[in-house]
């Protein structure tokens, strides 16, 4: 399989983080709260959905909080269920208290 690059832009007039690649776009939109992100909806086109590609849009948004006091609240489905499956690299953007 080849290896699909992108670039995850914040698009903070839509509240959403984006990507496009071959012409389809992804995204997942947030909610700023008192130092928290929301990532409350994500939306994948069919022939990304529940893949590698799609994993690899939510760790590149993550990734992206590595390095700031933001905490993550994943209140999409698909955003909890990827936390849940890579629980040890990102547990630390939970807010305190907050299990997945």
């Amino acid at each position: 399989m080849k290896t699909i690059e992108f670039e995850v832009i914040k698009n903070d007039f839509q509240r959403q983080y984006e990507a496009k690649i071959e012409g389809e776009i992804l995204t997942a939109e947030f909610s700023e709260q008192e130092r928290k992100i929301f990532l409350t909806k994500l939306t994948v086109p069919g022939t990304y959905k529940d893949s590698e590609v799609q994993d690899l849009f939510i760790s590149k948004i993550l990734d992206s909080f590595e390095d700031t006091r933001f905490k993550v609240m994943p209140t999409s489905p698909e955003i909890a269920r990827f936390f849940r499956k890579n629980r040890l690299k990102y547990k630390d953007l939970l807010p305190a208290g907050i299990t997945i």
